[in-house]
């Protein structure tokens, strides 16, 4: 394949390209090319349109580069053009993940401090652990990520709070007395007065007593409303935990019935 050099206000980004590249993944990019080189042509077709590199064709700009190395498809017929462009990114996200032990290894081999523009954490490996020193020694750890998560004990510790210090509800009402003054259609107030709701500042503390001090209904309402967690794996299904994708993995691994 020939290797051609195009001005990049040359080349035409796809309209309808799917694939999302934020600022931060830009800059990482433009760091990339910055210690390394451009060495990862552009695809393109015969009109110089974008296949696959729009992220590293708007590094390249960031970087005010005249010019960038770029491969021609013109073999692809325009239907292959547009299934190839989703195809390239699917496949990079489906990619058979990391053997994480010779990915520790191989991070901790390199020398991070001799690179100027990049360093680990622009990999995102920051999620790994590495281990600490009686790991190192071969001595044996305690697994941090566990399926035993232990709720919390709810026992009285004092009186029972009254019901109007679990919540402090002053903005709420403020904002609801001036959406009714308005001039407003009736929908428009409706929906106004549920976003309303949302300044409600809640007092965890005097809920868990409160809690402590109720009857077993009351107490079912309360962690159905997530007001308190007990059962951690229903706090997740109903959304009101949420999980990073790694300890989603472990998660799903660990409660998720055979």
């Amino acid at each position: 394949m020939k290797i051609e050099k195009i001005p990049t206000d040359k080349l035409i980004p796809y309209a309808r390209n799917a694939k999302k590249h934020d600022a931060a993944q830009v800059s990482k990019l433009a760091g990339s090319i910055r210690e390394f080189g451009f060495n990862n042509p552009v695809l393109i077709d015969r009109e110089n349109g974008i296949i696959a590199g729009h992220g590293r064709v708007m590094a390249a700009q960031k970087l005010e580069l005249k010019d960038v190395p770029c491969i021609r498809l013109g073999h692809l017929t325009d239907t292959q053009r547009r299934a190839y462009i989703l195809a390239d990114n699917r496949l990079a996200e489906l990619g058979g993940g990391w053997d994480e032990e010779l990915l520790k290894l191989e991070i901790k081999d390199i020398d991070w401090g001799e690179l100027k523009e990049i360093s680990v954490d622009d990999f995102n490996f920051g999620e790994i652990d590495f281990g600490g020193e009686d790991q190192a020694e071969g001595k044996d750890v305690e697994n941090p990520y566990t399926a035993k998560v232990e709720a919390p004990t709810y026992t009285p510790t004092g009186p029972k709070p009254d019901i109007a210090e679990l919540a402090d509800q002053g903005k709420c009402k403020e904002l609801k007395k001036r959406i009714d003054a308005s001039g407003l259609p009736e929908d428009e107030k409706q929906f106004l007065q549920l976003a309303a709701s949302r300044h409600i500042v809640f007092d965890y503390q005097q809920i868990a007593e409160y809690y402590a001090h109720s009857n077993k209904e009351m107490q079912a309402l309360m962690e159905e409303s997530a007001l308190v967690i007990i059962d951690f794996k229903q706090a997740v299904e109903n959304g009101f935990v949420k999980l990073t994708d790694r300890i989603a993995g472990q998660f799903k691994e660990d409660f998720t019935d055979e």
